[in-house]
């Protein structure tokens, strides 16, 4: 039998105000999708100003993080022809995302679910996401 832990409803509201706390200190507005360990999304907002077609790349992004286990960015640097991850884009109906700003969430070494952030370049969305991150780790006294 398998344990499985994962965010909470409270953990990824707490999430939430923190990306969009981050979002507001860089001035970009965005699309913030939180998900389980398993992809599936718990919380979503869009920002006034959040780009439309952000929702689904947020969405992905999260997904990616927490399915795969590591930020979408990692994917990015790999997916290149002739590199380890090259196509790996085309899985999963097209949902694995590789552009930077999806990061999984962590919980004592454990993914409990995965954060997405898309509006900005995808240097804007990772700072949020890892900003994000630090301050719900404050918060909450998890350790990553």
């Amino acid at each position: 039998m398998l344990e499985i832990k994962r965010l909470s409803v409270e953990d990824a509201r707490i999430l939430m105000e923190e990306a969009v706390k981050a979002s507001q200190a860089i001035n970009v507005p965005m699309c913030i999708a939180i998900t389980d360990e398993s992809g599936n999304l718990i919380a979503f907002e869009r920002m006034d100003g959040g780009k439309i077609a952000s929702i689904s790349i947020a969405i992905d992004k999260a997904f990616t993080s927490a399915t795969a286990r590591r930020a979408t960015h990692i994917y990015n640097e790999n997916c290149v022809p002739g590199k380890p991850s090259y196509g790996i884009h085309n899985t999963n109906g097209g949902r694995f995302c590789i552009v930077g700003g999806g990061l999984p969430v962590t919980a004592d070494g454990v993914v409990v679910g995965g954060i997405g952030i898309s509006s900005g370049t995808a240097a804007e969305d990772q700072t949020v996401g890892e900003m994000a991150l630090e301050q719900f780790y404050k918060r909450t006294g998890y350790r990553p």
